[in-house]
């Protein structure tokens, strides 16, 4: 009987634990793009993986947009977006911006990546600047493929453990960010190479003001963390278009660090670690069409 009393207490102090672990939910967009490029589910269970190693964490994965689960948020401190974006952006669908904004009235984090960052003029962009600070907005926004190269970096508990680097990806720059920049601390800032405006102008390509920025040699932010009203904080990262990318150990870092800022935990010191094999860059990615081993 004692030993069944024994066990049945360590199993309750065991549940209570895993009660109190704070809940992270990631939105995993529809396949999209060429194989290795916009891996969003792929990506959001490397980052899960990624996590699982830090106490008190627990987190889900729901693929292929919105989750049908009505439980799925229930209990979340953050949510963390990885998808496409305008028109078939997750969040834009249905009531999905009602249901999302009574989360963040209740302070819940919200992170996008890459594509995610881009609501539309119509629907999204007013709470986009509201709960992550900042967002693409067609003809004012581009997203050119360049080598950005971060020499310095803020202090901020997102960048803690993160050192100087450079990375080619898609860099989404000239977003449109809250008035004043209010509550947005930029995280990376990079200027871009005078090839980001080789492209003609096109609601994502390139236009005079952009122009003008890049020849003006102006530092874009293209990483961020903001607070809102209310405790709430959000997250925006515009790299991310290639999966490989999240092989290096400073950009993966930056974001891992990021989805805990936002869930309200503490960024150990020297950031969140974690390794990564080739192999497991290789994990979960999408079916399209590549040839199969």
């Amino acid at each position: 009987m004692k030993t069944f009393l024994l066990a049945l207490a360590a199993a309750t102090a065991a549940l209570s634990l895993s009660a109190a672990d704070t809940k992270i939910v990631f939105i995993a967009g529809r396949p999209s793009h060429g194989p290795g490029e916009h891996e969003h589910r792929a990506g959001c269970l490397l980052f899960q993986s990624c996590l699982e190693k830090v106490p008190g964490v627990t987190s889900v994965v729901y693929t292929n947009g919105w989750p049908k689960d009505p439980g799925a948020f229930d209990g979340a401190a953050a949510i963390v977006v990885y998808s496409d974006g305008g028109g078939a952006h997750p969040l834009l669908q249905d009531d999905h911006l009602a249901t999302l904004g009574k989360l963040m009235d209740k302070g819940v984090g919200l992170a996008c990546i890459h594509y995610a960052v881009e609501p539309t003029l119509e629907k999204g962009q007013k709470e986009f600047l509201d709960w992550i600070g900042g967002a693409f907005e067609v003809n004012w926004s581009v997203n050119p493929h360049w080598p950005a190269d971060f020499t310095k970096l803020p202090k901020h508990p997102v960048t803690r453990g993160v050192k100087p680097f450079e990375i080619d990806d898609e860099w989404y720059f000239n977003m449109r960010f809250r008035e004043g920049m209010a509550g947005v601390s930029p995280l990376l800032s990079a200027v871009p190479v005078a090839s980001t405006t080789n492209r003609s102008n096109g609601p994502h390509e390139g236009n005079a003001a952009v122009r003008a920025m890049v020849a003006r040699g102006e530092p874009q932010h293209v990483a961020w963390a903001s607070q809102r009203a209310g405790g709430g904080r959000g997250f925006g990262y515009t790299g991310g278009h290639f999966h490989r990318n999240w092989g290096n150990e400073n950009t993966r870092k930056l974001v891992l660090n990021a989805i805990l800022w936002v869930a309200h935990i503490d960024v150990p010191k020297g950031g969140v670690k974690s390794v990564l094999t080739p192999e497991d860059l290789e994990k979960n990615l999408d079916y399209k069409g590549q040839k199969k081993h």
